[in-house]
């Protein structure tokens, strides 16, 4: 129950917090450029950088970037962690050393390794840790983390990790990382732990200039190369790249419950009705709440799947810009028209990319379907289509053409890298020849399966299969951390269990799946999806300092099965800070929020939805 002193407290803050306009102004089109798309994303004149950070109880009035604050780790006296080594023997693993390298500070309220038993000062002898912040033999966290409360207690590591830790200016642990630290055209960053494409690793740095990775490796290396630049130590994060969604629809956001529970192809029952019910402002706001709820859940990048609603693509891309993250923005053009124009008026822009659909094969006919094809193909855009998701659909394309949707794609020469197909739950071993043969690229969508599919996608075989494949969400929840749980999950249900498969794929492929192949899959390989040179710095910044990954043995698959987007500290895409502790970025949320929450009820009487509601329930 809140108390009247946290109500009026509650009713002070929300009175002296700058009012900022949920919707923003429509920004000039972002070509590319270093500086280019950094426009403030909020009312004119609103200052820029992140809300406040509610978790720590700091209250951000003036539209400045909040100073992340709290009270700090519970470190003794002893040295800082250096946080450098030379690059070398550089996989992460359990090995510690005498401790005696350089610190990055004095220790006071930091990571050093002069922790006692009880209070955190120092007295009795203590645990040994080395240098990288490890318990000396076991591979546990040093100080600072689960084992090191201290006299401030859990409470206090629950609301800010201690009661020593101020603001070091390195952002080292002693500290934390701040907004500020991700300001500029340039930084070197130095991460505790950094997840390479060949898995994650220490002793790492990246430096992230003009908004893509200029260099990535040793930190020692890279550290001397750039005498200029002051490294921004992240202990106890781990720098990884962000998630893409590789299959969402952004005007669907405001469906939330409406859609559980329902018979499946509910496209027809709640999705038509209710995206020819939006107009501009409603459209707008659902793609913007969707572009939030993805930021706040890791994913930096949005493959859109088209919409009905009757307004124009300018809209939604709008708010995806103003709410900074990467989007695939398809054109449904099922009619055939619309196509070629679509694909120039976004080509080459910095964050929106264009992209071709058709919602399902039976929409359009055998030439549109060939042309649209071929006109993503010469594009090097995707073609985005669902396919073999249910059952009814599949036995519909079988009475109408003798073929299964996926099948008949294939004959009318629709089926190609280009292709994105959507779902393709339902496969027999020739389309899955057909997919490898074509080189064409699949979204697996496990929680839409469990929540509204007949089958899940086989992706354990896609994957043996050489199949491409991303993970997506197709609206169903915007958390990459628990889609990572759903696709391993799924496949454990579905194919493990009955073939004693205990590993389902590892926890490097669904980590994979997730980020680069997700990337590859919507056309954006050769762009972001890796922690690697000449690619577009979009990356998360989750925080490794909480007891569901303390131990850690396998990042990769505490990761998929451990981790939570609450861990969340920085999203950043484009080299830019979007989100920071759960708050966008230079725009109000709350007043969006607020915006959907009037909005919503009237696009929903004008759509008319009728759910289906079993008896006796």
């Amino acid at each position: 129950m809140t108390s009247a002193p946290d109500e009026a407290a509650a009713g002070a803050e929300e009175r002296g917090r700058t009012r900022r306009d949920a919707t923003g102004d429509t920004p000039r089109p972002d070509t590319g450029g270093p500086d280019a798309g950094r426009q403030d994303f909020g009312r004119p004149g609103a200052a820029p950088g992140p809300a406040a950070d509610t978790r720590d109880g700091a209250a951000d009035t003036d539209g400045a970037a909040p100073s992340g604050g709290g009270q700090g780790g519970s470190g003794g006296h002893g040295p800082g962690n250096s946080g450098t080594d030379d690059g070398t023997d550089d996989r992460t693993d359990d090995r510690t050393d005498d401790g005696t390298g350089p610190g990055s500070g004095d220790g006071q309220g930091g990571s050093g390794p002069g922790v006692g038993p009880d209070d955190g000062h120092g007295q009795g002898p203590g645990p040994r840790f080395g240098r990288r912040g490890f318990l000396a033999g076991v591979g546990i966290p040093a100080a600072g983390g689960a084992l090191a409360w201290g006299a401030a207690g859990p409470d206090a590591w629950a609301a800010g990790r201690g009661d020593g830790r101020g603001e070091g200016p390195s952002g080292g642990r002693e500290g934390g990382p701040q907004p500020r630290h991700f300001e500029g055209k340039r930084q070197l960053l130095v991460p505790e732990v950094v997840l390479l494409p060949k898995g994650p690793v220490r002793d790492h740095a990246v430096l992230v200039e003009d908004g893509r990775f200029h260099t990535v490796g040793p930190a020692r290396q890279l550290t001397r190369a750039h005498p200029g630049l002051h490294p921004v130590r992240l202990e106890r994060h781990l720098l990884m790249p962000g998630f893409v969604d590789a299959h969402t629809h952004l005007v669907q956001s405001f469906g939330k419950a409406r859609t559980f529970g329902q018979p499946s192809e509910i496209f027809k029952t709640i999705w038509e009705p209710l995206e020819h019910a939006l107009d501009e402002e409603s459209a707008y706001l659902s793609a913007k709440l969707t572009a939030l709820q993805a930021l706040r859940g890791g994913f930096t990048t949005l493959a859109d799947a088209g919409s009905r609603a009757p307004v124009d693509s300018s809209v939604l891309a709008r708010a995806t810009e103003e709410a900074g993250i990467r989007c695939v923005l398809s054109q449904v053009v099922s009619d055939g028209k619309g196509g070629p124009e679509h694909l120039h008026r976004w080509d080459g822009h910095r964050l929106v990319h264009p992209s071709l659909a058709v919602p399902v094969p039976e929409d359009a006919t055998d030439r549109v379907l060939k042309r649209t094809a071929d006109l993503c193909a010469e594009a090097k855009a995707p073609f985005q289509i669902h396919v073999n998701e249910h059952l009814a659909s599949v036995e519909r394309s079988l009475k109408s053409v003798d073929r299964r949707p996926l099948a008949h794609l294939h004959h009318v020469g629709a089926l190609g890298p280009h292709t994105l197909a959507a779902h393709a739950t339902l496969l027999t071993p020739d389309e899955m020849r057909m997919l490898a043969d074509t080189g064409a690229a699949v979204s697996y969508n496990p929680v839409a399966s469990a929540w509204k599919g007949n089958a899940v996608a086989q992706a354990t075989m896609m994957a043996a299969w050489r199949i491409r494949f991303g993970l997506g969400t197709d609206s169903t929840r915007g958390d990459g951390f628990r889609l990572l749980d759903a696709a391993e999950s799924a496949q454990r249900l579905t194919s493990g269990l009955a073939t004693g498969d205990s590993s389902c794929g590892t926890g490097r492929l669904w980590v994979s799946a997730a980020t680069a192949g997700g990337a590859d899959a919507v056309g954006l390989g050769a762009r972001t999806g890796e922690i690697a040179e000449g690619k577009a710095a979009d990356y998360l910044l989750v925080d490794l300092d909480v007891p569901e990954l303390t131990p850690t043995f396998d990042l990769d698959w505490e990761l998929v099965r451990l981790a939570g987007k609450d861990q969340l500290t920085a999203v950043v895409v484009d080299g830019r800070l979007r989100l920071w502790k759960g708050r966008p970025a230079g725009w109000d949320a709350d007043a969006l929020v607020r915006r959907v929450t009037e909005v919503a009820p009237e696009v929903f009487r004008r759509a008319g939805i009728d759910r289906v509601t079993p008896r006796g329930l």
